[in-house]
C-alpha cells in the first residue's frame, strides 16, 4: 500500500483524499431515503473501526498496555466527540446541499486557526467567512433549512474539538492507535441510536456493501492518503490544499446529487475558501473517520 501511494505526487494524494471523502458523503446522502443518517453513521463508523483495527491491532495492544487512566479518558472523549460530529454533519447533509454543509463545517478549523493566531490580519478572514455564511443562510436557491445550518455549525464545533483533542491524542498514543481506539468508542456510542433507527432495513446485503464502500471512501482512503502526503510536503502546503474542500464538496454535490448552487452560494463558498486559505497555516486533520 505504502509503495503504491509513494508513486503518487503528494498534492495528488491530498486532492484524491478530498474528493474520496466527498464522494463517500455524496453516496451516503443518496441513501438517506432508504436509511436515516444515524443508521448510516453507525455502519460507517463500525466498518471504519474494523478496518483501522485490522491495520493497527499490534500498536493498539501496546498502547492499551501502557495507557494511563487519563490517556484512556482522552481517547473516550475523542471518540464521543467524533460520533457527535459525524451524526451532526450527516443530519446536515440530509437537509441542505452537500457543498453548503461542508462550507459551514469548515468554520471549525478556521476558528481554531484564528484563535491560535495573534495576527490582526486574521480578523479579515473572520469577516470574509462570516460574510460567506450570511450569504449561504439567506440562500440563493429559495432559502436554506435553518436546522440543517444548525447541524453544520455543531459539526464545525465538533471539528474544532477534534483538532484540539486530536493533537493531545497523537502525543499520548503511538501512530494511529489512539484514533483506532477512539473510532471503536464512537461506533459503540452510536450503536444504540443507529440500530434503533435503522431497524431490519440496515441489514440488507446491498446496503451493507454500500456502507462498506462509504467507510473506505470517507475514512480509510482519505486518512491513508493524508498521512502519506504529510510525510512528503510542508504542513502549510497541506493546509492550503485542504482549504479547497468546500469547493470540492460543492462540485461533488453538483455531479453526484445534482445539487445546483446559485451564483450567490458559489460566491459564499469562495469567500469561506479564501478565508481558510488566508488563515490556515497548519494541517487541521480529517473531520470524519
Amino acid at each position: 500500500m505504502t509503495s503504491l501511494l509513494g508513486r503518487i505526487p503528494a498534492p495528488g494524494l491530498v486532492l484524491g483524499g478530498i474528493f474520496s471523502l466527498q464522494i463517500g458523503a455524496g453516496i451516503a446522502k443518496g441513501l438517506f431515503d432508504t436509511l436515516p443518517p444515524t443508521a448510516l453513521v453507525f455502519l460507517r463508523l463500525a466498518f471504519s473501526a474494523v478496518a483501522l483495527m485490522a491495520l493497527t491491532q499490534r500498536a493498539v495492544r501496546a498502547a492499551l498496555r501502557n495507557a494511563s487512566r487519563g490517556d484512556l479518558a482522552l481517547a473516550v472523549t475523542f471518540g464521543l466527540s467524533l460520533a457527535a460530529m459525524n451524526i451532526a454533519i450527516y443530519e446536515s447533509f440530509s437537509r441542505i446541499p452537500l457543498g453548503i454543509a461542508v462550507t459551514i463545517e469548515f468554520l471549525g478549523p478556521l476558528g481554531v486557526a484564528v484563535a491560535l493566531s495573534r495576527r490582526r490580519l486574521d480578523l479579515l478572514w473572520v469577516v470574509l467567512a462570516g460574510t460567506g455564511v450570511v450569504l449561504l443562510t439567506r440562500g440563493g436557491s429559495g432559502g436554506i433549512d435553518p436546522v440543517g445550518v444548525a447541524f453544520a455549525l455543531v459539526a464545525a464545533a465538533g471539528w474544532a474539538t477534534y483538532i484540539l483533542l486530536g493533537k493531545q491524542l497523537g502525543q499520548r498514543f503511538a501512530g494511529s492507535s489512539g484514533l483506532t481506539v477512539a473510532s471503536v468508542v464512537g461506533a459503540i456510542a452510536v450503536a444504540p441510536i443507529g440500530l434503533t433507527t435503522g431497524g431490519a432495513d440496515m441489514w440488507q446485503a446491498d446496503l451493507l456493501v454500500l456502507a462498506l464502500g462509504i467507510a473506505l471512501l470517507s475514512s480509510v482512503i482519505p486518512y491513508s492518503f493524508e498521512l502519506e502526503a504529510l510525510r512528503r510536503m510542508p504542513a502549510t502546503v497541506f493546509g492550503i490544499l485542504m482549504s479547497l474542500e468546500p469547493a470540492a464538496a460543492a462540485l461533488v454535490g453538483l455531479v453526484v446529487l445534482n445539487e445546483v448552487l446559485h451564483v450567490q452560494e458559489w460566491v459564499a463558498v469562495g469567500l469561506v475558501v479564501t478565508a481558510c486559505l488566508g488563515a490556515t497555516r497548519r494541517a487541521p486533520g480529517r473531520t470524519e473517520i
